[in-house]
C-alpha cells in the first residue's frame, strides 16, 4: 500500500461525510420505527418502501462505482436519499 501522501485525494475515504451519514441515518431509523409501531396500511407501505429503497440504493451505488464514481460521491448520494427520507417522514 502506498504511503498516505501518495494516495490521490479522490481515492481517500470520506470519513467525515460517512460519519454524518451514520448519524443522519439514525433519525430516519427512529422515524420509521415510530411509523411501524403505529401499524396499519401506512406501516405496511413504509416497510415495503424501506426494502425497495435499500435495493435501489445498492444498485445505484454499484452502477456509479462501475462508471468511475468516487467513494465521496457515493456517500453524498446516500446522504441525499437520507435527507429526502427525513423530510418525508417528518412531514405531518
Amino acid at each position: 500500500m502506498a504511503p498516505r501522501d501518495e494516495v490521490p485525494a479522490q481515492m481517500s475515504f470520506p470519513w467525515y461525510a460517512s460519519a454524518m451519514l451514520a448519524f443522519e441515518s439514525l433519525e430516519v431509523i427512529r422515524l420509521r420505527l415510530e411509523k411501524l409501531l403505529v401499524g396499519g396500511d401506512a406501516a405496511d407501505h413504509e416497510a415495503r418502501l424501506m426494502v425497495s429503497e435499500k435495493v435501489d440504493a445498492m444498485l445505484e451505488a454499484g452502477a456509479s462505482l462501475m462508471t468511475g464514481a468516487t467513494p465521496a460521491s457515493i456517500v453524498d448520494r446516500y446522504r441525499e436519499h437520507v435527507a429526502a427520507n427525513t423530510k418525508r417522514l417528518s412531514a405531518i
